[in-house]
């Protein structure tokens, strides 16, 4: 089930450099004198003539030039050929695409207006189908779907290479939606008001133009927006940094500024925050850093002055249960000098009248406190109860919280153990949700949440591969400064000698890593005899905000030591060789390989970098990258995480005559989050070094890497046939 893209926070959703996992499931040729600084360094003992190539590689960040785009394609036509020249290949797609298209996967839905709602993709649907069903229809094998939107006949209408990015509709009879439509993948994206009765497009509706942004419905004939049309409203990353007030049958210049950052934030965002009786509370959210956000409440419909809210800076509003807002604590928190201090990583509460009416501080309550192996999951409302997924040492629990006289109470909901648990949807206004259930071996099953707290079977995903013989362990390696550092094996019970295997990690934005199934992973690797292991190295969100900024800037290299050991306890363990441990990752995780790549290549005997950052002295130059700036450090700033930097960029760290395993770089020309420069730069480098490079950049399909399920199939299969040639094959 797992995807490309996941949220970090609340206010930055829209910004997580994604962890992509291998399951597919988730400007000028003029050097700047900045660049000339930087460049250089690239590859310490290059001789004088890739020495000046590399001076001149800026030409790379334009992401549409001609010379740019004539070397992906030069360097993607002899990768094609020798991957799509194996056999196995297209045998490995064919079986990819069983699985990606198969009419039998779990259909997951949304819940609105006690109607479930699904966006669905098979071969016959490549852009896809917008469609609701009942709740009884659901129940039963074979719902009768109500298409609402088929987004391949409106691609085909207006020509467009439609890729879907969701709906927001306004409650409670959500009759108008705002739909977020991108072309090729892209994180700009068209937003087009849909009338749910007619089943269009609103005529000289709220349309807004392909930009990055956001809206949320204030009422029917109001909306708020944020956009970065206007170039001067834009952020350093690319992102809106005004809020405005727009009003049907005004023209969209003339919307009413409520709420304006500054072009060295992150972005700012609207939002709504509203309750199961109907009350709404209209909102902003100014992202300061990625991690640092303040939020405002618009009182009045967004007329009135903003009032910000009594919450510190890192912190994840989850949504209001009844009169709470429930939100967690991303730091220590002392709301009152000399008063208690809650800790990171706690679920607390306030009631939202009583600060919209006072604009103080209001009792706070106590949800949840983790210990020190223990991390919040998603967390959902329904009308009577507030879910909270509990992982414990990375293994999920279900519970219920209510909210009384007494403050809040807990029970757990019985689930099954050892596995993934997370909250596929939940219907505030009523008491259905849905959960589903995985594990590396134990294909998605997604339960209906009965009023009385109890689970039942409502689809169960098929079998895919093989589990017969298959184990999966749970172990743990000592990092450098001796954290212990978790990580799961997938193999054969009955492995008595080293194999290939795969680590796959990402290390970053508190993102956490769980056990889940992919039938593409098994099939293509685990069936041909593959070991497959994920590590939970620090900078995830495993064990709470703390195991996350253990590795934050400067620290980052604590992130490298963790999957450092974990590779050299499985060559310890005779898991594996290091000639056959391939190490894989995606956006930052492509950075997480790209830094073994150079730091540690004899541990590896292949590297797949996904859609990755590679240059870290110019990341934040390009596209989002100036966002990410709080979580790897400033380099224009400040000179000790400048140095820091230069020492850990796989792109500047790079030496002639090292002892390189063979390494392929995957990336997008439509990505316009990590910018393709990064895995350009690297593979012009290697290419021009004489390594082993391979390289394949997609010219559709934003961050993801696809744009659709034949190109998804494509990327595995070609990752996997390189896995092959490299791991496997004597």
């Amino acid at each position: 089930m797992r995807r490309y893209g996941l949220a970090c926070t609340a206010a930055v959703a829209a910004l997580a450099i994604a962890a992509c996992s291998p399951s597919g499931e988730s400007e000028g040729d003029t050097m700047t004198e900045t660049a000339e600084a930087e460049v250089p360094a690239a590859g310490a003992e290059l001789n004088a003539a890739i020495q000046a190539e590399t001076e001149s590689l800026v030409w790379l960040e334009e992401v549409e030039g001609e010379r740019a785009l004539e070397f992906a394609m030069g360097m993607n036509e002899p990768t094609l050929e020798r991957l799509q020249a194996d056999p196995r290949y297209q045998e490995l797609k064919d079986s990819a695409l069983e699985v990606l298209q198969s009419s039998d996967r779990i259909a997951y839905v949304g819940v609105r207006g006690g109607e479930l709602w699904n966006f669905w993709r098979d071969a016959d649907n490549t852009h896809g189908l917008w469609r609701k069903t009942t709740v009884e229809s659901y129940a039963t094998d074979n719902p009768e779907w109500d298409v609402v939107l088929d987004l391949d006949a409106l691609a085909d209408e207006e020509d467009k290479n439609w890729v879907w990015r969701g709906s927001s509709c306004l409650a409670p009879d959500y009759n108008r939606c705002i739909l977020t439509l991108s072309d090729g993948g892209s994180d700009a994206a068209v937003r087009r008001e849909w009338d749910m009765e007619t089943r269009s497009f609103v005529e000289d509706g709220f349309e807004i133009e392909e930009t990055k942004g956001s809206t949320a419905w204030i009422d029917e004939d109001t909306l708020l927006i944020a956009t970065a049309l206007d170039t001067a409203e834009a952020t350093t990353s690319g992102y809106p940094f005004v809020v405005k007030r727009w009003e049907r049958g005004t023209d969209i210049a003339d919307a009413t500024p409520v709420l304006t950052g500054a072009a060295d934030n992150v972005g700012v965002w609207p939002a709504r925050f509203e309750a199961a009786d109907g009350t709404a509370y209209m909102a902003a959210i100014q992202s300061e850093s990625f991690f640092e956000q303040v939020y405002w409440y618009l009182p009045d419909g967004a007329t009135g002055e903003p009032v910000q809210f009594p919450l510190p800076r890192r912190v994840t509003p989850y949504g209001l249960f009844g009169d709470q807002l429930v939100f967690g604590l991303d730091q220590d928190w002392t709301p009152v000098e000399g008063g208690e201090t809650y800790p990171a990583g706690a679920v607390m509460s306030y009631s939202m009248s009583a600060f919209a009416a006072s604009g103080e501080l209001p009792q706070l309550h106590e949800v949840f406190v983790p210990n020190a192996r223990q991390s919040v999951g998603s967390v959902a409302t329904t009308a009577d109860n507030l879910l909270m997924v509990i992982n414990d040492n990375v293994v999920g629990t279900l519970n219920a919280f209510q909210f009384g006289e007494e403050g809040w109470t807990s029970r757990a909901i019985d689930a099954p153990e050892n596995a993934s648990i997370s909250i596929v949807t939940a219907d505030d206004q009523g008491d259905l949700a849905y959960v589903n259930v995985e594990g590396f071996l134990t294909p998605e099953t997604l339960y209906r949440l009965t009023p009385e707290l109890e689970l039942e079977t409502a689809k169960s995903a098929p079998s895919w591969f093989e589990t017969e013989g298959l184990v999966v362990e749970q172990r743990e390696a000592t990092s450098a400064d001796g954290t212990q550092v978790p990580y799961f094996i997938v193999r054969s019970e009955n492995a008595t000698e080293a194999g290939p295997t795969l680590l796959y990690a990402y290390g970053g934005f508190q993102v956490s890593l769980n056990p889940n199934y992919s039938g593409t992973l098994g099939r293509m690797w685990l069936e041909q005899g593959g070991t497959y292991v994920l590590a939970n190295i620090r900078g995830g969100g495993e064990f709470g905000p703390a195991w996350h900024q253990a590795g934050l800037r400067t620290s980052r290299q604590r992130i490298y030591d963790d999957l450092i050991a974990v590779a050299e306890q499985l060559i310890d363990d005779g898991v594996t060789t290091a000639g056959q441990l391939g190490v894989e990752g995606g956006s930052n995780g492509g950075l997480l390989t790209g830094v073994m790549y150079t730091q540690r290549p004899d541990l590896f005997g292949a590297v797949i970098s996904q859609v990755p950052l590679l240059d870290m002295l110019r990341y934040h130059t390009m596209l989002a990258g100036a966002s990410w700036q709080d979580e790897y450090g400033f380099p224009d700033e400040n000179p000790e995480e400048r140095e820091f930097l230069r020492s850990i960029s796989p792109f500047h760290n790079v030496e002639t005559g090292g002892d390189y395993p063979p390494i392929f770089l995957l990336t997008s020309t439509k990505d316009d989050r990590v910018h393709p420069a990064h895995a350009r730069k690297m593979a012009y480098l290697l290419n021009e070094l004489g390594e082993e490079v391979l390289y394949y950049e997609n010219m559709e399909g934003g961050h993801s890497a696809a744009a659709n399920l034949e190109e998804t199939a494509n990327r595995l299969s070609l990752e996997f046939t390189f896995l092959m040639q490299e791991l496997m094959d004597e």
